[in-house]
């Protein structure tokens, strides 16, 4: 379609779609949803094409998700974008391709509930006066500080820091090891329960969170412990140990952007298992978005100048 100077303003576009209809013999009604699509992105689009980076392309689909867009149309047009890309890498259009390590959210798939940053602090910050309130101090610092699983914390012995002070080995899913650094508060909360652990532990155990009996702490018992801190702390959401997991990798996430090190501080076998928490960094990223972009702003702000 030609704008009133008679100038076709998608003209890429346009000979991609050809080039699906006429080489590649795709549908009519397929290559008119191609169109829909990558016109959509256009209007957000700002500079040329060749100048769009991974970043603008998850702006995008969270500005889509957050208009109520379906992740089975979400990935469509990821799908649109992505082959419009491939295509003008062939033709030299194009350097890179931003689409490529961009996926649309997860279908029917429910979100993890995570804290918000102030909420986690507002657990973990207390003044242990007993060596009960120091265990709990540690062993919650130290869950949300290495993104421990609940089975994973149960099984901690006194000398997961052997050989480092500020590194934690874990046993993971499947007995696989792994090594988490770990954060100044958490390390300061666990030197302080050590310093009073033999007052709990029976002389041979070997467990790094004792009961009052003194042997090891059940899972149970951590998290009807952290249900009642939360109670205490006045929180409202029902928080239970794999929360501060999810926490962890969320705020390390929405920080660092660094899937890879997530996966591996978690461990994860697949990544696409760890791909979950990128959920937070789209709302993060729309929010941005929202207050940036002059595609996005409100009609009545854009029009004041």
């Amino acid at each position: 379609m030609n704008d009133a100077t008679g100038a076709d303003p998608h003209p890429a576009i346009e000979t991609y779609l050809q080039h699906l209809l006429t080489e590649r013999r795709y549908s009519g009604h397929t290559v008119s949803n191609y169109r829909r699509d990558l016109r959509a992105a256009a209007s957000l689009l700002v500079g040329e094409w060749s100048a769009l980076q991974r970043a603008d392309v998850q702006a995008m689909v969270a500005k889509w998700h957050r208009g109520g867009m379906a992740p089975r149309s979400l990935g469509r047009r990821l799908s649109a974008l992505r082959t419009f890309f491939d295509f003008g890498l062939r033709r030299g259009w194009f350097a890179h391709n931003p689409v490529k390590d961009v996926s649309a959210p997860k279908r029917d798939k429910p979100l993890p509930r995570v804290l918000a940053v102030d909420e986690a602090v507002t657990l973990l910050e207390d003044q242990p006066d007993t060596p009960i309130a120091w265990r709990d101090r540690a062993l919650f610092e130290l869950v949300y500080s290495c993104g421990l699983r609940l089975s994973e914390a149960v099984a901690l012995n006194v000398d997961a820091l052997s050989g480092s002070d500020t590194v934690l080995r874990v046993r993971g899913k499947g007995g696989k090891e792994r090594d988490v650094p770990v954060g100044r508060r958490a390390l300061e909360a666990l030197r302080s329960w050590l310093a009073c652990r033999e007052a709990l532990a029976d002389a041979d155990e070997v467990a790094l969170f004792v009961s009052t009996r003194g042997s090891r702490l059940a899972a149970r018992s951590i998290q009807a412990r952290l249900a009642a801190r939360a109670r205490k702390q006045g929180l409202s959401a029902r928080v239970h140990p794999h929360m501060l997991r999810h926490s962890f990798a969320t705020h390390l996430l929405e920080s660092s952007g660094d899937l890879r090190a997530v996966q591996e501080l978690l461990g994860h076998a697949d990544i696409s298992t760890t791909q979950i928490y990128t959920h937070l960094d789209y709302q993060r990223l729309a929010t941005v978005y929202d207050s940036a972009h002059p595609r996005a702003r409100a009609k009545s702000e854009a029009d004041t100048d």
